[in-house]
Parts: structure tokens; sequence; C-alpha cells
């Protein structure tokens, strides 16, 4: 469950950064790279964090 919220709060993260994009009138593709490896980023850390925790 701690996963799930760590993951929410992300993806809410990526869409107030790409909505800033997209008011900054940033190129699509480039939009799509920066959602791509900030989900990758959110998803890597994420892991890392749930793993650690349900080992205590």
């Amino acid at each position: 469950m701690t996963l799930v919220i760590y993951l929410l709060g992300w993806l809410i993260l990526i869409g107030g950064v790409s909505w800033a994009l997209i008011a900054m009138h940033v190129s699509q593709h480039i939009i799509l790279i920066v959602d791509v490896i900030l989900l990758g980023i959110a998803v890597i850390t994420g892991a890392t964090r749930a793993r650690n925790r349900d080992r205590s």
C-alpha cells in the first residue's frame, strides 16, 4: 500500500511538470521524454523504498 501512495504522489508531480511544460509551449515529444524519465525514477525509487520498509 505504501508503494501505491508513493507512486500516486509521483504521478501528481509528473502531471504538474507536464502541465507546466505545456503552458510553456514545449513540444509534445520533449514532454513525453521528460514524463518517461520521471516515471522511471519514480518506479526505481518507489521499489527501493518499499523493499527497505518490508525488511524492517
